[in-house]
């Protein structure tokens, strides 16, 4: 269509006008739409500042039931036929959603794998969302796709040390332990049966497909069998020692027992960090073994992984370079923004068998001359620049901060798990082998494992619902117990002092 059509029946000006109705509301290289990005920005900061960063309590301590009546009195329609001030608007935000979210970058805010981000990282956030990158295809990134190369390959170096090993970010553990189930899956298939699952699906065999995990791995092991459609049944979980790694012996019964009833193992998965302990399998024993059965050797290093940074910790993770693939997480023990993690691939041929080509995407001949579209190495499509926030968080702090902050709270945990040790109240389950600390109120008074149970539980909601600290709940062996998660290397000694000592004079109260 020719100019002087358009002209005809658009005219010039009636575009430009209705062009300019919406110019304010997108980031460009026109005065309007900075000045309006530059409002919102400043307007959110201050919202994050006021109300969040100066915040002196982990949560506000309002019940769900209480928030929803705020949140409705406040915003009278998802949807109105009007827009507001984003100014007044991000005000408003600040003052309901944010004044009642969870602090987590508060020294008391100890339950879950759920960092404090670094500003830097946060700063790379406001490039990442502006930019909006689409990691698929090289058109629709450009430097980014390098950026992601470059960090993968500087990754791939710290864990393998293999020219041949490659990655792709991921959203976090779930997705890396997917990937790296499904891969193994197929190389299995396709090499012990011949059969390529890409093409042709699961064949009858798939019902004795087994995978081996300690009974202390994450449950998206599980997820991830029946995702893939060899059901939950497909998992053997194997018995914990004493310090809850997996016991090599009842994982040789297990495999003895599985090669007896005609079953077909395929994938060992170790834990580098297991959510409640930290605990770390011995990884070198689990490597061999994975070796000598032929077995996909898949290690889940989704919180334990930062441990590489630390020269007095990274020994805990030899072996690891013995994986065949490994997930590591980089929104805990890294400090970045949720979410962002890594799959890692000691071999990338392995890859292939997740490669599919479209033509208006990642045509074959793209990978021809050398253009480099990212959507062959990963189960997602549209997916986020999220390497950028690491790249300069990297830049910004260097090794020796990351491992500074790594190793102190590491200090931290064993100096907690001594204070409890020594405290008659309390009781220590095991020493922390990463930062996690697993315990419970136990005065000599209280006999029976109910009324523990009861205790315990209460502990842990009544310090939320007032607002004063954040911790976990857990079960060991049926039993309830505490978690600390002392990911935050600004918690201090006192902070944890301070939280045992508001345990104990709950507890009093309460009896009274």
């Amino acid at each position: 269509m020719g100019l002087s059509q358009v002209d005809l029946r658009y005219p010039l000006t009636q575009v430009t006008e209705h062009q300019h109705r919406f110019d304010r509301y997108f980031l460009h290289n026109q005065v309007e739409g900075i000045d309006y990005y530059q409002l919102a920005m400043r307007s959110a900061e201050a919202a994050l500042v006021e109300q969040y960063a100066t915040n002196e309590k982990p949560y506000s301590g309002l019940a769900p039931t209480k928030f929803v009546h705020i949140f409705d009195d406040t915003f009278d329609e998802m949807l109105p036929e009007e827009g507001a001030s984003i100014e007044n608007l991000l005000k408003k935000v600040g003052e309901t959603i944010v004044a009642h979210s969870i602090q987590v970058a508060n020294p008391r805010c100890l339950a879950h794998l759920h960092c404090p981000p670094l500003s830097s990282a946060l700063a790379a956030e406001v490039l990442i969302s502006g930019g909006n990158q689409s990691m698929d295809s090289w058109d629709q990134s450009a430097s980014a796709t390098i950026v992601e190369e470059k960090m993968v390959r500087w990754l791939s170096d710290l864990f393998f040390k293999e020219d041949r090993a490659d990655g792709v970010f991921t959203s976090g553990g779930t997705q890396s332990n997917l990937m790296g189930l499904l891969l193994a899956r197929d190389r299995f298939l396709q090499q012990e049966l011949n059969w390529n699952a890409q093409r042709n699906g699961l064949p009858i065999e798939a019902s004795k497909l087994r995978i081996l995990c300690s009974e202390a791995a994450h449950f998206t092991v599980r997820q991830s069998a029946f995702l893939l459609g060899l059901g939950e049944q497909a998992v053997i979980p194997v018995e914990t020692d004493e310090h809850q790694r997996i016991s090599i012996e009842s994982l040789k019964h297990h495999l003895k027992l599985a090669n007896e009833e005609g079953l077909l193992p395929f994938a060992l998965v170790a834990t580098a960090g297991t959510t409640d302990f930290g605990s770390i399998d011995p990884l070198n024993e689990l490597a061999r073994i994975a070796d000598e059965h032929h077995m996909w050797f898949h290690v889940d290093a989704a919180y334990g992984g930062a441990l590489m940074l630390s020269e007095n910790h990274k020994h805990k993770l030899t072996g690891i370079d013995h994986a065949d693939s490994i997930t590591v997480d980089f929104h805990k023990l890294f400090y970045q923004p949720i979410s962002c993690g890594a799959f890692l691939l000691k071999d990338r041929a392995n890859f292939d068998s997740l490669k599919l080509h479209a033509d208006y995407l990642n045509p074959e001949d793209d990978e021809e001359i050398g253009i480099p579209n990212l959507v062959t190495k990963s189960i997602q499509t549209t997916r986020r620049f999220d390497a950028l926030k690491l790249f300069v968080s990297f830049q910004a702090l260097g090794r020796k901060i990351f491992a500074e902050m790594i190793d102190y709270t590491i200090d931290l945990a064993k100096e907690t798990a001594s204070i409890l040790d020594d405290d008659s109240q309390f009781e220590l389950v095991t020493q922390p082998e990463i930062n996690a600390v697993v315990f419970r109120y136990n005065p000599e008074e209280e006999k029976s494992e109910e009324g523990l149970n009861q205790i315990n539980a209460f502990i842990r909601s009544h310090l939320l619902e007032e607002g004063q600290a954040i911790l976990a709940r857990t079960r060991v062996n049926e039993s309830v117990y505490l978690k600390l998660t002392l990911l935050n290397p600004r918690t201090t000694i006192e902070d944890i002092h301070a939280i045992f000592n508001q345990i104990k004079q709950l507890v009093q109260v309460e009896a009274k």
